[in-house]
């Protein structure tokens, strides 16, 4: 393995795009992660007052509220774990990229492969934070048509 100074920086090159990748998918998983703590706040303040006051003390619009933020946390869950994927497949990319330039191998059909299973799984994370989105949008308009103001 002769690695000569031109030949690594052509490598690096070359895992320059897929790091710009791997930089906005975790941007992503910064905006996921934080929508998944306010959804965690937000459920143990209605738990807590299951705790407290028992099942009766919530009203009927905090039990659809709870109810869709227990589906909404499982969507998060979804998108970050496509995301999460979606962040390794990258660094196999570039991981792939620098050991086929390095060692002389063909790796063209694999480097496309995950390359492509990463943009799936990013496709795939950002179709369920749409959809979150969507029941998150729901809820606030049922409660804006319900009148409903009744947080603790």
């Amino acid at each position: 393995m002769n690695l000569h100074l031109g030949n690594i920086g052509q490598i690096i090159q070359l895992a320059i795009a897929p790091v710009f990748l791997l930089t906005g998918v975790g941007t992503n998983l910064t905006v996921l992660t934080n929508r998944l703590a306010r959804i965690i706040d937000r459920s143990r303040v209605l738990e807590e007052i299951v705790t407290t006051q028992g099942a009766d003390g919530l009203t009927p619009n905090m039990r659809i509220e709870l109810d869709e933020l227990y589906q909404r946390s499982h969507l998060i869950n979804r998108a970050i774990t496509l995301s999460s994927t979606c962040a390794l497949l990258v660094c196999l990319v570039i991981a792939a990229l620098f050991l086929g330039d390095a060692l002389d191998l063909h790796l063209d059909k694999i480097i496309a492969s995950l390359f492509v299973g990463a943009v799936f799984a990013l496709i795939g994370s950002f179709i369920f934070f749409l959809r979150e989105i969507f029941v998150a949008t729901k809820t606030l308009k049922r409660q804006r048509e319900h009148g409903a103001r009744y947080l603790p």
